[in-house]
């Protein structure tokens, strides 16, 4: 009976489009794909079409630092965020033929889209240098360290272009925080991928966190203080964990590591799948929060590399994940009518936004989509639907007690 319900509730919260789709009954998949493609589109298709400055709105803060730079920046914040969410689904092949056909389109629009965020004549072209663009080449080194395939498919020119862009960075020291991580990642692209890298900046970022900002209970502080907010997910706990996967191939510096950090991001795993409320809400606390579905980057991160905890099942976590789809995306004016996304958390609250926040920034969100880099075929998919942690507690189920993890 619970399951029933669950699944109506589901198929409720879908948006319009996909309840009046003509044929057969859509599936979670499917669902994920359409609210994917919602995010993506207005993003990658004009940057590969050399518009996406001409195209995107320019939205800031009302508190924002400096409204020139971050207007030139917000570019790179778009894009590279974007492409960290579904570079995993670039990377994949098979599905149904409609998945097929749209991630050919993707790979066309996206491999134009790296050429011209490169490009110095290109009108797109992005901006590398300055401490900003250090966050967001970061996250473009993700999405690349996550899709061989598109670093793969470059031709020769863009992939020297992409790796002049990146050497841009090095010239900027990052703010003692998450940010070392940034610097880290940068440098496990060029690791991973058989090139010259600094072998200091991966060190540091593991060696800080590792031994000095692990706080306990499976989350790290944020620097020298502990921060109640996301960056344990929007950053921390997803770079450590793909960083030591991208070195490991041509390094074992990092090995005493590992099983340290296979407990504490499956313990913060547990910690945020017990976040997703029943309605598929969660708490609204700390900065950035304007990242909307972004505040689940780790547990989507977990569910894409196969490393959830034993407690979670893969279909808990697929359902749950997609509540939160559900009540963040479909929440009225998420989206201008052009189809880009506006600041905020649960619709248009440009109060929420931080002093750093625009239009570009808000496309962490895109994170949340990780999963779909797993086969259609994958447990994750066809597993059958299943109550996360908050409906089965609520609901009057009988349930284990959570408990706090010690590391030693």
């Amino acid at each position: 009976m619970r399951k029933a319900l669950l699944l109506l509730l589901l198929l409720l919260s879908l948006p319009l489009y996909a309840r009046e789709k003509k044929g057969p009954p859509i599936s979670t998949r499917q669902v994920w794909l359409l609210y994917m493609d919602k995010i993506a589109r207005p993003v990658i298709e004009p940057l590969a079409d050399n518009k996406l400055k001409e195209s995107m709105p320019m939205v800031l803060s009302k508190t924002i630092d400096n409204p020139g730079n971050r207007t030139k920046v917000a570019y790179l914040e778009a894009f590279a965020r974007t492409l960290c969410g579904i570079s995993p689904w670039l990377n994949l092949e098979g599905g149904d033929s409609a998945e097929v056909k749209l991630r050919e389109q993707y790979r066309v629009w996206t491999l134009k889209a790296v050429a011209n965020a490169v490009n110095p004549s290109a009108k797109d072209y992005m901006q590398w240098a300055g401490g900003q663009p250090l966050v967001d080449a970061a996250f473009f080194s993700l999405a690349l360290v996550r899709s061989p395939w598109l670093w793969n498919d470059l031709d020769s020119k863009v992939q020297k272009q992409v790796v002049n862009a990146l050497l841009q960075t090095r010239q900027t020291i990052p703010v003692y925080s998450n940010w070392i991580l940034f610097s880290g990642m940068i440098e496990a692209f060029f690791c991973k991928y058989g090139m010259e890298y600094d072998p200091v900046r991966l060190e540091y970022g593991i060696r800080e966190f590792s031994q000095h900002w692990y706080t306990g209970d499976g989350m790290f502080s944020d620097g020298m203080d502990f921060h109640f907010d996301y960056y344990n997910s929007y950053v921390i706990q997803p770079y450590l964990s793909n960083i030591m996967d991208a070195v490991g191939g041509r390094t074992k510096s990092f090995d005493w590591f590992r099983g340290k950090l296979d407990k504490i991001t499956k313990r913060y795993a547990v910690i945020q799948e017990r976040m997703i409320n029943t309605d598929g809400s969660f708490p609204v606390y700390g900065r950035s929060i304007v990242y909307r579905t972004g505040a689940f980057h780790h547990l989507a991160d977990m569910a894409l590399r196969k490393q959830l905890p034993a407690q979670l099942s893969p279909a808990q976590v697929r359902d749950g994940l997609t509540a939160v789809i559900h009540r963040v995306l479909d929440a009225p004016d998420t989206f201008t009518d052009k189809g880009y996304l506006t600041i905020g958390l649960c619709g248009n609250q440009p109060d929420l936004a931080d002093f750093y926040i625009n239009t570009g920034s808000c496309y962490l969100a895109a994170t949340i989509f990780l999963p779909l880099g797993l086969p259609a075929n994958d447990e994750f998919w066809t597993a059958p639907t299943e109550a996360w942690s908050s409906v089965k507690i609520w609901n009057g189920q009988n349930f284990p007690a959570d408990h706090a993890m010690d590391v030693k």
